[in-house]
C-alpha cells in the first residue's frame, strides 16, 4: 500500500492516522443462529468486535442440548464454532441471562448493533384435556432431559408402561422415538447423559406410535431419519398397507425427496416382518398413524395418570403440503401409558422493549432487522420461526448478517460515537453480583466432562448442574 519512498500517499495517511470507532456488534445466544451470525460479520467485515451472550455457562444451544446424542457427525459444526469463538475480535460470555442480568436497551448503549439469536426456549402446547396429566411430556422436555439441558433434568420421565404415543411426524419426534427403542449397548457409546441412560435401562417401552393429523405425503422428518428408524435393530416397523393406497400416482409428480420418501414408507408397510422364531419375546415395535388429531388425553381411574389418548379421525382437504385435516365425526382411543407431544417449539418474548408478534412466536423483521428500532436484529428461530435444520439456520443467520454489515457499510448505523461494548455490560453485571463465564473457562468445562465420558467409555459425560459448571472453573 506504501509509496516508493516506503511513505502512504496523503489521503491513505490521513485516513490512517484517524481511523473510525470499531463498529462493535452483541450477539444474544450462542446456539448456531448465534454463531453463523457471528462468523459472517466477522469475516466479511475487517474491523468488527463481536460479543456473544448465553444465560447458561455452557455454549452451542441445540447443537447440545437438542441434536440426538447417536448423531455425533451433525455436532462437528461445533469445531467451526469453537474457531469463531476464539476469533481475536470475538468474545463469549456465558451465564449471562439478557432480559434479566442486563436488559436490551443496555445492550442496546453498549454496542452499535444488538442481534438476538436465543431460539425458542418454549414448546407449543396441545391446548386439549388431560395435557398435564402425569405422563404426559413435551418433546422439548424430553430430549432435554436426556440430553443434559439443566432445566429439564428434574424431569424423571415415568417409563414404565409398554405403549408411547408421540404426537406429531417430525424429525424430533423420530429421534425420541429411536432413544426409547435403541438397543442400550448403542446409547453407551454417545454422549447421551447417565440418569437418563439409567432410566431408559430400566424402561419397559417395547411399542412407539407416532399420530399425525394428516397423510403420509405431509410427513416432516426425512429420509435419512426415516432409513435409520426402518434399520433399526431389535425394533420392527408396523406400517399400514392400506394408509399408502393410492398413493403411487399422487406421488408421481411430487418433488424427487418427498417421492423418495413416500415410496420408502409404501416399500416398508408392503414388507412382512421378519419371523420371529417360536417362543422368542416379541421384538420392540413402532409404527405410524395417519390422519389422527389429539382431542383428550383419558385419564387413569384414579385421574391422575394418562391412560391413552383420544383421537378424531380426519380427512384431507386439498392436498401436497397445504393440505388441511379435518375431522369426520369419528373418533377412536388408542391406549398409552406415556404421551409425548412434538408439535413444535416456540420463541418467548425476551424484553419489553423488543417487539413481539405472540401470535406467531417471532420478533416482527424484515431481512432480520426488527421493524421499528434501529440497531436490532434477529437470525433463526426468533426470525422465523422453529422450523428446518441447521444449514437452514446458518443461510437464515448469513442473512441477517447480511443486513448488518449493509447497514454499516450505508451508514444506516452511526459508528462515530464509540460504544464501550463489554467495558459498560461488565460493570451493569458487577453491579448485579453477575459474574459471566469466558470461553477459555467453557473450554476447562469441556475438558472436564471428555475426561468423565472417557472413563466411561463414551465421547463425553455432560456435567447437568449449572452450579459444578461454575465449581469447576473456580466461580
Amino acid at each position: 500500500m506504501a509509496g516508493a519512498g516506503g511513505r502512504a500517499p496523503l489521503g491513505l495517511r490521513r485516513w490512517l492516522s484517524s481511523p473510525a470507532p470499531a463498529p462493535r456488534v452483541c450477539v444474544v445466544g450462542s446456539g448456531p443462529a448465534g454463531f453463523y451470525t457471528a462468523q459472517h460479520i466477522l469475516k466479511h467485515h475487517g474491523g468488527a468486535l463481536v460479543d456473544i451472550y448465553e444465560k447458561l455457562p455452557v455454549p452451542f444451544g441445540l447443537v447440545r442440548f437438542g441434536v440426538a446424542p447417536d448423531h455425533p457427525e451433525v455436532k462437528n459444526v461445533i469445531n467451526t464454532f469453537t474457531q469463531t469463538a476464539q476469533s481475536e475480535r470475538c468474545a463469549y460470555y456465558g451465564n449471562v441471562t439478557v432480559g434479566r442480568d442486563v436488559t436490551v436497551p443496555e445492550l442496546q448503549r453498549a454496542y452499535h448493533a444488538v442481534v438476538l439469536s436465543y431460539g425458542a426456549e418454549d414448546n407449543r402446547v396441545l391446548g386439549i384435556p388431560g395435557e398435564n396429566l402425569a405422563g404426559v411430556y413435551s418433546a422439548r422436555a424430553f430430549v432435554g432431559w436426556y440430553n443434559g439441558l439443566p432445566e429439564n433434568q428434574g424431569l424423571k420421565p415415568d417409563l414404565s408402561c409398554e405403549t408411547a404415543l408421540i404426537l406429531g411426524h417430525g424429525n424430533v419426534a423420530l429421534d425420541i422415538a429411536r432413544i426409547l427403542l435403541s438397543p442400550l449397548q448403542l446409547l453407551r457409546k454417545t454422549d447421551i447423559t447417565d440418569s437418563s441412560l439409567a432410566a431408559l435401562a430400566c424402561s419397559k417401552v417395547k411399542r412407539v406410535w407416532l399420530v399425525g393429523r394428516r397423510g403420509p405425503l405431509q410427513v416432516a422428518f426425512t429420509i435419512k431419519e426415516l432409513r435409520e428408524m426402518i434399520n433399526l435393530p431389535g425394533a420392527r416397523a408396523v406400517l399400514d398397507p392400506a394408509d399408502f393406497t393410492g398413493l403411487e400416482s399422487a406421488v408421481k409428480d411430487a418433488p424427487r425427496p418427498r417421492k423418495r420418501l413416500t415410496e420408502l414408507m409404501m416399500k416398508t408397510a408392503l414388507e412382512k416382518p421378519v419371523g420371529v422364531q417360536a417362543g422368542a419375546a416379541a421384538p420392540r415395535e413402532w409404527g405410524l398413524k395417519f390422519q389422527r388429531s389429539p382431542q383428550a388425553v383419558l385419564p387413569s381411574a384414579d385421574g391422575r395418570r394418562a391412560r391413552g389418548v383420544r383421537m378424531a379421525l380426519t380427512r384431507l382437504e386439498g392436498s401436497g403440503d397445504s393440505a388441511k385435516a379435518v375431522p369426520t365425526g369419528d373418533v377412536e382411543e388408542l391406549e398409552c401409558g406415556l404421551v409425548l407431544s412434538s408439535i413444535g417449539y416456540r420463541s418467548l418474548p425476551l424484553d419489553p422493549a423488543v417487539p413481539f408478534d405472540s401470535q406467531r412466536g417471532v420478533i416482527p423483521n424484515s431481512s432480520g432487522r426488527v421493524e421499528g428500532v434501529p440497531g436490532l436484529y434477529c437470525s433463526g428461530w426468533v426470525k422465523r420461526g422453529p422450523t428446518g435444520v441447521i444449514i437452514t439456520t446458518m443461510n437464515d443467520s448469513f442473512d441477517t448478517a447480511q443486513s448488518v454489515l449493509e447497514d454499516l457499510q450505508g451508514g444506516v448505523l452511526d459508528v462515530s460515537p464509540s460504544r464501550e461494548g463489554f467495558g459498560l455490560v461488565e460493570s451493569i453485571l458487577r453491579s448485579r453480583g453477575v459474574r459471566p463465564v469466558s470461553f477459555s473457562d467453557w473450554q476447562k468445562i469441556d475438558a472436564a466432562e471428555v475426561a468423565r465420558g472417557k472413563a466411561a467409555g463414551k465421547p463425553r459425560e455432560k456435567i447437568v448442574d449449572p452450579e459444578e459448571m461454575l465449581q469447576i472453573i473456580g466461580h
